[in-house]
């Protein structure tokens, strides 16, 4: 696996290195210890999936707070996805930064995304599926939301949502909520 960080410390956009042969490839998409030698030591307690019917379906921007923050492994396994994340720890250098990259099916390419940050994602085409291996149980006293519109971020999504939940549209802006 080829690590590579982003801007914002402690996230990794994660490429797969595939031996190929006439049967196709092989590859890994997960090893502990190559985790660890990029100072990723969290577990991967629970496994997630979303499958997303529509092209411009909008999930997100979710995170959890102590004592249940998690960091996740983000990878499209069909379709295709701009995932999103922002830096929400705020004593970091990058405090309320984002960061947006593709993923798809094809590409193979993985995020992780670090503890502190809040995360989400929009479908770039019809039926997408998303696995996310987090490092914490679901916790929903220690959900935060943010809105995925908040001018605070600035986010620049390629294209407009079409599909959003009630929840997901309903979050306030960050002035006007509480992080910790």
């Amino acid at each position: 696996m080829t690590f590579t960080e982003t801007k914002l410390k402690g996230a990794f956009i994660i490429d797969v290195n595939f031996i190929e042969d006439e049967r196709g490839f092989f590859g890994r998409s997960y090893c502990r210890e190559e985790f660890l030698k990029h100072g990723i030591t969290t577990p991967v307690l629970q496994t997630n999936m979303s499958h997303n019917k529509e092209k411009g379906t909008l999930r997100g921007m979710h995170m959890q707070i102590a004592p249940y923050l998690e960091s996740k492994l983000v990878r499209c396994t069909r379709g295709a996805i701009y995932d999103v994340i922002i830096d929400m720890r705020e004593d970091s250098d990058t405090y309320k930064q984002w960061i947006g990259v593709e993923l798809t099916g094809n590409n193979y390419r993985m995020l992780y995304v670090p503890e502190g940050f809040a995360h989400g994602f929009i479908t770039l085409v019809d039926n997408t599926d998303v696995t996310y291996q987090v490092s914490q149980y679901y916790a929903p006293t220690a959900e935060r939301c943010f809105r995925w519109d908040d001018p605070e971020f600035g986010i620049k999504w390629p294209l407009t949502p079409t599909i959003i939940s009630k929840k997901d549209n309903a979050h306030a802006l960050l002035e006007k909520t509480t992080v910790n």
